[in-house]
């Protein structure tokens, strides 16, 4: 059975550089989706939140390939959209106003009943009060900049600032901040973490 890889099939989105930062045309993409609030280190709720998501997409995986067409794919990486009602606090050290969407992709072939299968059956497993909280959505976030950070996410500084500098040379910021983890941050060396650091831009 071969195993589909959406990252690679969709590699303009998900294999960005360090060295430049490029633009992007981002299609609608179905997300599996919790909201909270919270910093992201110390909130109970962030950390039930991520356990949601991965439960529930990778039930959904299992369902698949145990099913009828028993196909076979991998597990997108987790994403996270950042705000806050006043945004000076994202340069502060304190990260309690912070508001988040924590997000993993779906890939197309994956029919909603099948989601929700996996959440029904992850509910009778784990008592996890964000599984209420999980929603299935279509998300689109068109013409965006996106460049790889290298490192830990408190050194994101400078790296968030150069994808500010290219955007706003060319046109304006709009959406929220977008920030896709492609290390397993439990294993991985912090120095070795990748993370792709994403924005909308107003299109032309």
């Amino acid at each position: 059975m071969e195993k589909i890889d959406l990252k690679k099939e969709l590699k303009h989105l998900y294999l960005a550089s360090a060295k430049e930062v490029v633009q992007v045309q981002v299609p609608p993409l179905k997300f599996l989706m919790v909201d909270g609030a919270g910093d992201p280190n110390t909130s109970p709720e962030y950390a039930e939140a991520i356990e949601a998501l991965f439960s529930v997409s990778y039930t959904a995986k299992f369902m698949l390939k145990k099913g009828e067409q028993a196909v076979d794919y991998a597990v997108m990486p987790l994403e996270g959209l950042w705000w806050a009602d006043d945004m000076s606090v994202f340069a502060s050290e304190d990260k309690s106003q912070w508001q988040w969407t924590m997000m993993i992709m779906q890939p197309s072939f994956v029919a909603d009943t099948v989601i929700e299968a996996a959440i029904a059956e992850v509910k009778k497993k784990k008592a996890l009060s964000a599984i209420s909280r999980l929603r299935l959505e279509s998300f689109t976030e068109g013409l965006c900049a996106q460049v790889l950070h290298l490192g830990p996410f408190a050194e994101e500084g400078p790296t968030i600032q150069r994808l500010h500098d290219f955007i706003d040379g060319r046109s304006a910021r709009v959406g929220k901040h977008h920030e896709i983890y492609l290390s397993d941050i439990r294993r991985a060396d912090p120095k070795n973490w990748k993370t792709i650091i994403r924005h909308p831009m107003q299109a032309g």
